[in-house]
């Protein structure tokens, strides 16, 4: 299946968008149903660090993993899941415009189905994250734009 791509502009140097956009504690100020995100362990991201994050779906709470499989600050960042029926591959990259005063932010967001997951993904995922992701990217811009 074809990834769901959004693109924007932020009115934010590239470091504080990375930064931003990159940290899973965060991940609740701009994505709808995000109750909590972190990081396994202390230390900078690597490649092959984890993250979790517990998504509200349905009337449940559900945790997932995720591995860093490439960083390179404030460019780009890619993440795997790593567990779960519905496993979300998300590529986030950050270019400078107007030399470094604002930036252009893009997540590629894949997902990957296991087992009933093959059923889900097609018929349930794909269809409300196509709507959630644009509206979670003008969260993130209005929120960074802010300030906050």
């Amino acid at each position: 299946m074809a990834p769901i791509i959004s693109t924007i502009e932020i009115e934010r140097p590239p470091e504080e968008v990375f930064a931003y956009v990159t940290d899973p504690a965060r991940f609740a100020e701009w994505q709808r149903h995000v109750v909590s995100g972190g990081v396994e362990g202390s230390g900078p991201h690597v490649v092959g660090t984890r993250c979790t994050t517990t998504r509200r779906m349905g009337g449940t709470e559900r945790t997932t993993t995720q591995e860093v499989t490439r960083i390179d600050p404030p460019r780009s960042w890619s993440v795997r899941g790593i567990d779960g029926p519905v496993r979300a591959n998300v590529d986030v990259t950050v270019e400078p415009l107007d030399d470094g005063a604002h930036s252009r932010m893009t997540i590629s967001l894949e997902f990957v189905g296991r087992g009933i997951g093959r059923m889900i993904v097609p018929v349930f995922v794909l269809p409300t994250a196509a709507k959630e992701v644009a509206s979670s990217c003008q969260t993130l811009k209005e929120r960074l734009e802010r300030g906050s």
